[in-house]
């Protein structure tokens, strides 16, 4: 792979205005790094069909510019604020060590046992509330922007593999452990060391490069005939279901097979592990465009109603 040192230091990203307030990083925040909820947000919004695409623009804050991609990291921003504390365990899904099975009513709650409060569900609630969405500003009982924003933001993170993992070492964070030269944790690892490392070896830093290679690989390469069952969903409120069950069975297959705390990963795991990476923040963006052309357009389709 070349030069594994020398991983480039990402500013912070701050001073990010949503609603008038400046947003600050929070500390021990974990999803997919700033980079791949950029990617996942701008490959969906590519696809959006003109219904979808002015709805979005008109969600999104006027100094934004249309740019849905500029706010998919705003759940982690907030997330250990006291108003927005309830969506902690919203981002993630614990299963029972080993089982490599996602059950929605065994799995999907808090660490109190509140029930339907994990990713799987919060994608399920704020599409459900995006439903109202033409209903009319007077009428809604929703914030549209923050449901667009949350829908956005955790349909990325049920895609990364090991926010859906194992209790007991919560999604691999307590799996201590080194990339290449420096220390970190498997659920790092997963989150933000391959594609910091993919973006600094393969793409001179450039993510732009990096997201059109993944475009590249599913409109006209290796995964062009796969892309139209990703989209494939009867039921939107169901689907995330089965892209939670994806993720563990990838977890269990890549994640986790073969790792042993303390060790150094390198570019064995690198090389593996950095396809399945890119495909399933390809397959977040299609599917994001997949719910919000259905929401917004002229095909969407009777949902519970939302929690």
């Amino acid at each position: 792979m070349g030069n594994s040192g020398g991983l480039v230091k990402l500013s912070v990203w701050i001073q990010i205005c949503v609603f008038g307030i400046i947003l600050i990083g929070a500390p021990g925040v974990h999803a997919w790094s700033k980079e791949g909820h950029i990617m996942t947000c701008r490959i969906a919004q590519s696809l959006l069909e003109d219904d979808a695409a002015e709805a979005v623009r008109s969600l999104l804050p006027d100094y934004v510019n249309g740019d849905l991609s500029a706010l998919c990291t705003w759940p982690d921003q907030i997330r250990h604020w006291y108003k927005y504390r309830w969506t902690s365990s919203l981002h993630f899904i614990d299963t029972p060590d080993n089982a490599c099975t996602f059950d929605y009513s065994r799995d999907c709650h808090d660490p109190h046992g509140k029930k339907d409060m994990c990713v799987a569900g919060a994608i399920q609630n704020f599409t459900s509330q995006l439903m109202h969405y033409k209903e009319g500003s007077s009428d809604r009982q929703y914030n549209m922007t923050e449901a667009l924003l949350f829908l956005s933001h955790f349909m990325g993170d049920i895609h990364q593999p090991l926010h859906v993992g194992f209790t007991s070492d919560e999604g691999g964070n307590t799996i201590q452990l080194r990339w290449y030269k420096h220390k970190s944790n498997l659920h790092h690892v997963w989150d933000r060391e391959i594609i910091l490392t993919a973006a600094t070896e393969l793409y001179d830093n450039d993510v732009e490069l990096f997201q059109e290679d993944i475009e590249k690989n599913f409109t006209s390469g290796i995964w062009s005939d796969d892309m139209s069952s990703w989209g494939e969903c009867d039921d939107l409120f169901s689907c995330p279901k089965k892209y939670a069950a994806e993720s563990i069975s990838l977890a269990c297959k890549w994640g986790y097979k073969g790792v042993t705390p303390g060790e150094t990963l390198a570019e064995k795991y690198f090389d593996s592990r950095l396809p399945i990476v890119a495909k399933r923040i390809a397959q977040g963006g299609v599917r994001l465009s997949m719910i919000l052309n259905r929401v917004f357009g002229n095909h969407n389709q009777a949902l519970s109603a939302p929690t």
